[in-house]
């Protein structure tokens, strides 16, 4: 990936700005806008992205699919969740029923 971002990535950290406060999205919902919008790049892009370029936006709002978190920020994603208010299941998903964006 380049030093700055290009067009793909400026889109996907559009799409994570765009999530709502108390919200949540997922690789693959952000991925399946971004290729709408540019034609290009899947759920691993979408985390190369924020890996890269997501320190500006809000990358917490963002987990993989069934609202799995990030396992390398697990402690600090669910930390800023739970600051958000958002529900979290009994084994420790975010609850994708309640808190998912776009539903």
């Amino acid at each position: 990936m380049p030093a700055t971002p290009d067009d793909y990535a400026e889109c996907v950290l559009d799409l994570v700005n765009s999530i709502p406060y108390g919200r949540v999205s997922t690789y693959g919902v952000i991925a399946e806008l971004a290729r709408d919008l540019t034609g290009k790049g899947g759920p691993r892009t979408v985390g190369m992205v924020l890996s890269r370029y997501g320190s500006g936006v809000a990358w917490w709002r963002v987990c993989a699919a069934g609202g799995r978190l990030a396992a390398h920020k697990s402690a600090e994603q669910r930390a800023r969740l739970r600051a958000e208010d958002v529900p979290f299941t009994h084994s420790g998903r975010v609850a994708m029923t309640l808190a998912g964006c776009p539903n």
